[in-house]
């Protein structure tokens, strides 16, 4: 492959993994790898000017815009740093500075590097009136609902703007009054620094390490996706569009950059401490260093103190702290040349593979353990990591007694990244996956098209009958939340379940222990009474059918709206329906042709527990949108988007995530992203507004 050929490669993988990391929010490769292919590319496109494009990675920001908020252009663009793992970079960026000043002393102010969603809010009178997120650089989405639920974020700035004529000092800084008259800029030797009239503060938005982890301990135990690390978790929660949402994650904020037309120093570092004041959360590690080996003893002390943070940092930022010698340095395309992003390396330890165990899923999939001798690995003793499934262990040729490269890198879960094939033992056999369940001994299966190997034994599997029972009872199934997956894994010891119908046998006095648990007891059976009125399509999908998700389980209870047209159902039949294919098919006929399944129905019948569609839910399906694929966009005064996703279903439409030839039409509310209307616009898709949709469906 020539050089010309790889540029064209390297574009077309840069492409998508910015898509992967600023639009789903799924990174495939890690920062270090992704760098390092932006810099080969960088490379070679200053070695052909000839293929120069304007659409190249290099001349472009990732973009993080998503169409559900209302898009803002920024004041002042957002541009990223250059940034480095190289020592030598950094001394090189430090004397390329020196050069541009001409020799003018400088001083450098270092920073840590914060791993999180970059924001940019607005005070106006020391109120927060915007905040903003990075985008694309130049526009972001207004966000401000959902920041002024993260509590380290000042709605009000502790000391306030005086009025005109009041002057500007220590003593009158906590009396100020609110009638929208201003005082002249506070400057350097004035005593406190009070805000200016409008100002911006950049920052971080970061979910520390403690909130991440019970997060996604409740997610697992809600058998919901795990969070990869802070930083998607921190994303994925502020583009919620329930400010209740991210008030329950308890995010962090660090703020790092001040700007304005009347700031209240020449320094950077003196206007974050300025912003201290204000009640701003400013790292206390921030620091002015005069040499270059100043910097690096900064880089060095954090490279391991960093461990010790409650939040993730992948680094340390770099900025001349003078404001005067910056605007004299300038900027480059895409980042500023008076700063720069040195980033550690993902943490990596090499440790003995002592043994591999498998661990069985309420759904059956078994994923195999690797158990390693003890090591530090970012500021933990790891003994265990993840090998995902077979073909993940094939990929790397592992044997027991290997030694493995391990990293953790911001991940909850530590995972193998390599194998020294140099010291691997004469005797060290391969690593063999198990064909057995480690748990019931039922040969395993698997699926086409599927990775994991699966226990097909779900209602004698002792893991899989707790997690179905967990699964039932999960706030999207039957949402008796007075139940724990403690609390069951307890009575299923006990022997008081055994299987979900089990459940509602449960009474009062078998669980009050020595009789001091009665108000906690009745709470359980009275949450376990209340589930009998969960609608028919929840009780579908809480029955745990494997392949059967909440999308699914809703089609199918719409489709055939009874339990007993459900389980008569034929493959044929099954896959008539939406979104349902063959595997999921035949995975539904083996749940209802197992006896025991069966009886577990029938018990539940018998128990009361709603078994076809309402007559609400009945009168209210339509064949109006019958064929039709239609996306929704923007912000609705009349229902909620779950509400019209379900008016959609209801009435025969599917409701799909992307425009394109295929969709039918957009049901667009307030504040239609920009990017979705200029794509309806070019493939001629029909706007319908929620007054138009209503009339079109007669409600």
């Amino acid at each position: 492959m020539d050089e010309q050929q790889r540029i064209a490669q390297l574009r077309h993988e840069l492409h998508e993994h910015n898509y992967r990391y600023y639009v789903l929010n799924q990174p495939s490769i890690s920062d270090y790898d992704f760098d390092q292919l932006m810099h080969e590319l960088q490379d070679l496109e200053a070695r052909h000017p000839e293929m120069a494009d304007p659409n190249s990675p290099t001349q472009r920001v990732g973009s993080d815009l998503q169409s559900e908020f209302r898009q803002v252009a920024h004041k002042y663009p957002m541009l990223s740093l250059a940034n480095t793992y190289s020592e030598q970079d950094v001394r090189d960026w430090y004397d390329s500075v020196k050069k541009g000043l001409a020799g003018e002393d400088f001083e450098v102010c270092c920073e840590m590097k914060y791993d999180g969603l970059s924001i940019s809010l607005t005070y106006v009178d020391g109120r927060l009136t915007q905040a903003v997120t990075r985008g694309d650089g130049v526009q972001g989405d207004d966000v401000t609902q959902n920041v002024r639920a993260i509590p380290s974020i000042p709605l009000e700035t502790l000391l306030r703007p005086l009025p005109v004529g009041r002057g500007v000092d220590a003593s009158s800084a906590d009396s100020s009054d609110q009638q929208g008259n201003y005082a002249p800029p506070f400057r350097e030797g004035m005593g406190v620094g009070l805000p200016p009239h409008e100002f911006e503060i950049r920052g971080e938005i970061l979910m520390p390490w403690a909130s991440f982890e019970r997060l996604n301990r409740e997610r697992e135990a809600a058998e919901e996706p795990l969070f990869a690390n802070p930083r998607n978790a921190a994303s994925g929660t502020l583009k919620s569009l329930d400010s209740r949402i991210v008030a329950s994650r308890q995010l962090d904020a660090y703020l790092y950059y001040l700007l304005g037309d009347e700031l209240p120093a020449e320094g950077h570092y003196e206007n974050l401490e300025a912003a201290r004041q204000w009640g701003f959360k400013i790292s206390e590690g921030m620091k002015k260093a005069r040499t270059v080996d100043e910097v690096f003893d900064f880089i060095n002390y954090w490279d391991t103190e960093r461990k010790n943070l409650p939040v993730a940092t992948d680094g340390i930022v770099l900025k001349v702290n003078s404001l005067r010698q910056q605007r004299s340095l300038g900027f480059t395309a895409k980042s500023p040349r008076w700063a720069i992003a040195y980033k550690f390396k993902a943490e990596r330890a090499c440790t003995e593979l002592l043994e591999v165990t498998y661990q069985v899923g309420r759904t059956g999939a078994v994923t195999p353990v690797a158990n390693m001798a003890p090591v530090q690995l970012a500021g933990t003793t790891v003994r265990r990591a993840t090998l995902n499934n077979e073909d993940f262990i094939r990929s790397f040729d592992l044997h027991i007694g290997d030694h493995v490269y391990v990293e953790k890198g911001g991940e909850i879960i530590p995972k193998i990244v390599g194998v020294d094939i140099d010291q691997r033992p004469i005797i060290a056999q391969p690593v063999q996956f198990i064909r057995r369940c480690p748990e019931c001994g039922t040969p395993l299966i698997r699926y086409e098209g599927e990775a994991a190997w699966y226990c097909p034994n779900d209602t004698g599997c002792p893991p899989q009958i707790k997690g179905r029972i967990e699964h039932f009872i999960a706030r999207k199934a039957m949402n008796i939340d007075s139940l724990g997956p403690e609390t069951v894994d307890e009575y299923y010891r006990r022997g008081l379940i055994h299987n979900v119908a089990d459940l509602y046998d449960i009474e009062v006095q078998q669980i009050n222990g020595d009789g001091s648990r009665t108000k906690s007891a009745q709470r359980i059976v009275n949450g376990i009474q209340k589930s009998k009125e969960v609608p028919f399509e929840r009780v579908v999908f809480a029955l745990g059918i494997r392949f059967v998700g909440e999308t699914s389980a809703r089609l199918l209870a719409r489709h055939f709206k009874s339990m007993d047209v459900l389980m008569a159902a034929g493959l044929e039949e099954l896959q008539e329906v939406e979104g349902i294919g063959e595997v999921m098919a035949k995975s539904i006929i083996s749940y209802f042709h197992n006896e025991q399944n069966r009886q577990i129905v029938e018990r539940l019948r018998g128990y009361g527990l709603q078994f076809e569609l309402s007559t609400e839910q009945t009168a209210a399906q339509s064949n109006k949108l019958a064929g039709q694929s239609i996306v929704i966009s923007g912000v609705f005064q009349h229902h909620s988007r779950d509400e019209y996703k379900l008016l959609i279903e209801q009435n025969g439409g599917k409701n799909v995530g992307s425009i394109s030839g295929k969709t039918s039409f957009i049901l667009a509310g307030d504040n239609m992203g920009p990017s979705k209307l200029q794509k309806a616009e070019k493939l001629g898709i029909k706007i319908v507004n929620e007054d138009e949709f209503l009339q079109m469906i007669e409600q």
